[in-house]
């Protein structure tokens, strides 16, 4: 299973002593398992923002103990500062990185929020998703009156805080905690050095728009509203925010963007509306550049748009789609573009030690017929599923670009996008079964002298027991979805690769057999009957009829072939 990814952005606010955000940064970096990313102060604004991320329970952790330093070294009846501020930990967004919701992501804000108001007695607000009520969605609208005015704000009826005590904390003031999409810093380059036609572009494309005059567009008088504020006539992108500028280092101008919600206007998106108010303008587009971390899901979701408009298959392995991507949105035009320096899931897994499934073969071979008992059968089993799955995506992949099949490249994308889907699955799942065998041996590890020792070693060795079964199980589950990929590459794809969807059939009937065996291995010191029985009748199950289709997709392989 995909571990769930979210990233913290605090600000606090501090940005000019350097030793008080040592000491914030330090207590992030305690919680093993966080990585911290950044640390941003700003010397004007007195403020700093951190950014740092992981699985959800650590960061959280990470973020209640920089909540809690902030706290013990901010003091904010001193603080001065550009920036509108409201409290010493000023606002702590989360944000879903990987494999998490934005459901799941409110319920861990607003878990953090109870724990701060509960344990340090601290008042605060949600916004953005996490929060409570309409009215407090929106940051500005909270953080109205700042610091100065929350002495009197907090204690009307309609401001009580979501979290802590309704009462003004002189030294902390209050904070304002959230869950809300990713933001992307985004530039694209422009081959001009006007500035002002550069905003002009800007203007067409973010949501703000450009603000309506009567007669000339230019000079005419600005059109008011009732209140006598302006009247804007919105642009083409939802959650943009956008300005045009000249960068002197590069002696070009660009569009500089804010994508403050991914979800409703992505990196492609916002690249193509400029693109087309460029060309309307006789200006063209040469690329675009990054300023920050970026969501792999971000560039494969560009990389897919750009594959779609060549009509190309889509079934391909991950890096390829990045770098198809990078190519298209000229992310490297400036300066050389690094995917594990600007994607934020690479950058996480930066130093972590090697894996199974990044060994060369000869290497997971030599590793397999050592001493060691891992790999073993569990991570063979896994690996024959993703070779199986590998074959059928490549046959569909070759099938995509056979000459004359130009009208069905989307019918077999779909099939190869599936099928790289699972062979990544399988490929995972080499690993997982290792260090759930690992999972077995340190719970045998534990103390064991005392009575209370004793049931606490039992039953971690239980738990274990029990994973070290569902993820071979996984493995059964996963391996038997690639069968319907083989079948229709074997049925539909090109004839002169039968023998690689025999092959690949063959693989899934070792994959489902093999991680039959280690279910039932692993199942007989279980102590739960109950489970026992049910989770080996569904794998028996599963194995006879994943044995018998694999059965029937050979002998059809065999009556083509002749």
């Amino acid at each position: 299973m995909q571990p769930q990814i979210i990233e913290c952005v605090p600000n606090f606010s501090e940005g000019r002593d350097s030793k008080i955000l040592d000491q914030i940064a330090e207590v992030i970096r305690s919680v093993d398992g966080v990585k911290l990313l950044d640390v941003d102060p700003g010397k004007a604004t007195n403020r700093t923002v951190f950014t740092f991320a992981g699985a959800p329970e650590v960061v959280i952790e990470a973020a209640f103990r920089a909540i809690k330093k902030s706290y013990e070294l901010i003091d904010m009846t001193r603080h001065t500062g550009e920036h509108p501020r409201m409290g010493a930990t000023d606002v702590c967004p989360l944000i879903p990185i990987a494999n998490i919701s934005m459901e799941e992501t409110v319920e861990w804000a607003r878990r953090l929020g109870e724990r701060v108001g509960r344990e340090l007695n601290l008042p605060g607000y949600f916004y953005e998703f996490a929060a409570t009520t309409p009215e407090r969605k929106n940051l500005a609208v909270i953080r109205a009156g700042e610091y100065e005015g929350f002495a009197s704000k907090i204690l009307r009826p309609e401001w009580k805080p979501d979290f802590g005590p309704q009462e003004f904390n002189p030294r902390f003031g209050a904070m304002v905690i959230g869950a809300r999409n990713f933001l992307v810093a985004y530039n694209v380059n422009l081959n001009t050095t006007s500035t002002r036609r550069a905003n002009a572009i800007a203007f067409d494309v973010r949501e703000k728009g450009r603000a309506l005059r009567e007669g000339d567009p230019l000079t005419g008088k600005p059109v008011l509203d009732a209140n006598g504020e302006p009247v804007f006539e919105p642009g083409m992108l939802k959650s943009v925010k956008a300005i045009g500028w000249f960068i002197e280092e590069y002696g070009i101008a660009q569009i500089s963007m804010n994508l403050t919600d991914v979800t409703v206007c992505s990196v492609h998106e916002a690249f193509e509306a400029v693109k087309l108010k460029s060309e309307e303008r006789g200006i063209r587009v040469t690329g675009s550049e990054l300023v920050g971390l970026i969501p792999k899901q971000s560039l494969i979701d560009a990389g897919k748009f750009y594959l779609h408009k060549q009509n190309r298959s889509t079934g391909i392995p991950e890096r390829e789609i990045i770098k198809i991507a990078v190519k298209s949105l000229g992310l490297d035009e400036l300066k050389p573009f690094d995917p594990d320096k600007k994607i934020i899931e690479y950058v996480l897994n930066a130093g972590e030690g090697k894996k199974l499934a990044d060994l060369t073969v000869e290497g997971f071979v030599n590793e397999t017929l050592s001493e060691s008992p891992a790999p073993g059968g569990g991570s063979i089993s896994a690996l024959a599923g993703a070779l199986g799955a590998a074959l059928g995506t490549m046959v569909a992949n070759l099938s995509s670009h056979k000459r004359g099949w130009d009208d069905k490249w989307e019918y077999y994308s779909n099939w190869a996008e599936q099928g790289a889907a699972l062979a990544t699955e399988l490929t995972q799942l080499v690993d997982e079964d290792t260090a759930a065998f690992n999972k077995i041996m340190d719970a045998f590890g534990l103390p064991n002298k005392s009575d209370a020792e004793k049931a606490a070693r039992s039953e971690a060795i239980q738990a274990a027991t029990r994973y070290a079964i569902e993820v071979p199980y996984r493995v059964m589950q996963r391996a038997g979805a690639v069968l319907p990929v083989l079948k229709a590459m074997v049925e539909t794809g090109m004839q002169s690769s039968l023998s690689d969807g025999g092959v690949g059939a063959l693989c899934i009937k070792t994959a489902v057999s093999g991680a039959f065996l280690n279910v039932k291995i692993n199942a007989a010191t279980l102590k739960d009957e109950t489970y026992k029985n049910d989770i080996l009748a569904k794998a028996s199950a599963l194995e006879s009829a994943v044995l018998s289709e694999a059965d029937a997709i050979i002998a059809e392989v065999h009556k083509r072939i002749g």
